[in-house]
This record gives structure tokens, C-alpha cells and sequence, in this order.
């Protein structure tokens, strides 16, 4: 399941970041987002999700999302 599909306020553990692009797995890496690590949806909104990752909030768009399997 990706973060799109996901429960908001339940706590998952990121299995694996499905992408090519290794600019945006270098992105998603610097901001806590790797394989084992806790993540939580927040919310979704209308073509994105705000998610928390250790202390911290973000707002990534769908593509994104779709790409973080929990």
C-alpha cells in the first residue's frame, strides 16, 4: 500500500521508496523518509498529503506519496 491509500493519523513503517529517480530518492532521504522508518499521514488533501516524519511536517504531492509503500 502506498501513502495515498493510507489511514490519516495511524503511524506506518516505510518498507520501500519505489522510484528511478535518484534526485528524488536523495530528496526523500534527506528528509527521514527510508526504508524502517515511522511515518504518519496527517491529512489528505486535493492532490497531495501532509505526512510527519520524525519531527518533523511536510506537504508532498500524490506522485510522491504513490512512490513511499508502507
Amino acid at each position: 500500500m502506498n501513502l495515498t491509500e493510507a489511514i490519516e493519523g495511524k503511524e506506518y513503517i516505510i518498507k520501500q521508496i519505489e522510484t528511478d529517480d535518484e534526485e528524488l530518492d536523495a530528496f526523500l532521504f534527506s528528509l527521514g523518509c527510508y526504508s524502517g522508518e515511522e511515518i504518519t499521514v496527517v491529512s489528505h488533501l486535493s492532490g497531495s498529503c501532509i505526512v510527519s516524519i520524525k519531527d518533523g511536517r511536510y506537504n508532498i504531492d500524490n506522485q510522491l506519496a504513490e512512490a513511499i509503500i508502507v
